[in-house]
């Protein structure tokens, strides 16, 4: 236990202070957007920054990809808000337990490696689409309060104001590092922004114009909701939805922070660990949550790359919470609005621009409807599945098209059909129309060495050619078949019956053909 203690918080390669320094940064970060979500949700501000805690805390030490941030996100608050305001933050509570066993359920059963069905077009638009949200999300601190109770866009002094700061803010993220590294230039922005706007007596918004962060330690709390079938009813798509979102954008964050720092996480176990921080964060009175790109890119900037830096971001984020809430509420939002600005700016990959003639259309389409699902309707997992979905089918289809058909008649006088191309739902009708029953002799083989039958709509269409060929009276052999194809023949015996052995058909039909004609 004292080595497992040790290489968990002091790995060789950590460099403490940057570990140290970036969970700080992240922790601030985390402060706003908490407070954020959770009115998005419609609950207090104090169960969105405990949820980020505990989440934070436990996928930190148990989590698959250490420097990945995990917290209160807006993907799962956008669900929950038809919850909470239907049936009460006590369902939520529920709901966010039930999400958590989900989860971890698909992690007992190794689903994480699903992640890989997600093409590069997919990911593509899924961090370019969150790179927008992320970038837009900000523009609502730049509306303000009107006198007669409504929301306006800032003008004149203040507006000139805040997008001052902000681009200081961003400035100093941009150039600090061209002159030192010794301090994450990101905490670096917003303590400088901050001491201007203290000591100057610059009149902006702040933290605490939001709501109070202040709070106390969260207290472990049962969901206060009949048990039984009627509120599983009520709880379970809420709950089946959360862990789908959360999972997804867990694991497409893990991928990302896998490729920026060329590691590789572990996706099951980080299935896991998000079930058991959500199941815990329930019984705490959370609303739920998962990775968070934006998050996690700071951290991996800033240098964190172990599990010291999220340990840090989520005990920090409680200390401010407890003890510092006075001086958290003291930062201005420009400073924090800022960082996020350059965080999208990072996260969009500028790259994907370039290729838009080098790839097929397909997957320039693919890419761009997934970043408009995701700006437009803010659901992360409907955009990826939309864009797996999408890409599946013309896989499928450009499948379809390679099924194709050598045909040539040996010396017996038996006609071969060589099949190239894989035999799925998608090219069986291409696959019958390469058959000629009627001008066939009464023999022919169809020989699968360069093919293989994929599916049920594959044996069907074999069976529809054999039962063509039997009005006909003529027979069918089947060649050199592979052995996951022959399984599927052997389990739709009752479905189709056809003629094929272990060696050469050709070789059987010429011997057949030699002891007839010698007799």
């Amino acid at each position: 236990m004292t080595q497992t203690f040790y290489r968990l918080f002091m790995p060789k390669e950590a460099n403490l202070k940057d570990e140290v320094l970036s969970g700080l940064t992240v922790a601030l970060a985390l402060v706003p957007e908490a407070v954020a979500f959770s009115l998005i949700a419609g609950v207090s501000p104090l169960v969105g920054l405990y949820t980020a805690f505990i989440i934070g805390l436990i996928t930190s030490i148990m989590g698959g990809r250490p420097g990945m941030i995990s917290g209160a996100t807006g993907a799962i608050a956008v669900v929950v808000v038809a919850l909470v305001a239907r049936h009460g933050v006590e369902y939520l509570f529920a709901a966010v337990v039930l999400m958590g066993l989900i989860q971890i359920l698909v992690g007992v059963l190794k689903l994480g490696k699903l992640i890989r069905l997600v093409p590069h077009p997919v990911m593509f638009g899924f961090v370019n689409g969150l790179a927008i949200v992320i970038a837009m999300s900000q523009l609502a601190q730049f509306q303000e309060v009107s006198a007669a109770g409504t929301l306006e866009w800032m003008s004149g002094t203040s507006l000139y104001l805040m997008l001052g700061l902000v681009v200081v803010t961003m400035a100093i993220i941009k150039f600090l590092p061209k002159v030192t590294t010794a301090v994450p230039s990101a905490l670096a922005a917003i303590l400088v922004v901050s001491l201007v706007v203290i000591f100057g007596g610059l009149d902006t918004r702040t933290v605490g114009d939001l709501a109070s962060i202040s709070g106390g330690l969260p207290e472990f709390h049962l969901p206060l909701v009949p048990l039984n079938w009627e509120t599983l009813m009520i709880i379970l798509p809420y709950s089946a939805i959360m862990a789908g979102v959360g999972l997804i954008e867990s694991l497409l964050t893990l991928t990302l922070i896998d490729e920026i720092t060329e590691t590789r996480g572990h996706g099951n176990k980080e299935c896991v660990a998000q079930g058991i921080a959500n199941v815990t964060t329930g019984f705490f009175g959370g609303m739920g949550g998962c990775a968070m790109i934006g998050q996690s890119l700071i951290n991996v900037n800033a240098g964190g790359r172990n599990r010291i830096s999220g340990i840090v971001a989520a005990v920090g984020l409680l200390v401010f919470i407890l003890f510092l809430s006075t001086y958290i509420e003291m930062v201005p939002m420009a400073a924090l609005v800022g960082l996020m600005f350059m965080v999208a700016i990072g996260t969009f990959e500028w790259a994907s621009l370039r290729v838009f003639r080098k790839v097929p259309k397909s997957d320039v389409l693919v890419m761009v409807l997934v970043t408009l699902v995701t700006v437009l309707l803010h659901n992360l997992a409907l955009a990826v599945l939309i864009g797996v979905v999408i890409a599946a089918l013309v896989f499928a289809w450009e499948n379809s098209k390679m099924i194709r058909a050598r045909k040539f008649l040996d010396e017996n006088g038996v006609k071969h059909y060589e099949i190239y191309g894989p035999l799925f739902f998608a090219s069986a009708m291409t696959f019958g129309q390469k058959f000629d029953p009627m001008g066939d002799p009464d023999e022919i083989v169809i020989d699968f060495k360069e093919s293989r039958i994929v599916d049920h709509s594959g044996i069907d269409a074999i069976h529809k050619v054999t039962e063509r060929y039997e009005k006909f009276g003529k027979t069918v052999y089947i060649r050199h078949l592979s052995n996951s194809s022959r399984v599927l023949l052997n389990k739709a015996e009752k479905i189709i019956n056809v003629n094929y052995t272990e060696d050469d058909p050709s070789f059987k039909i010429i011997l057949e053909k030699e002891a007839a004609s010698s007799k």
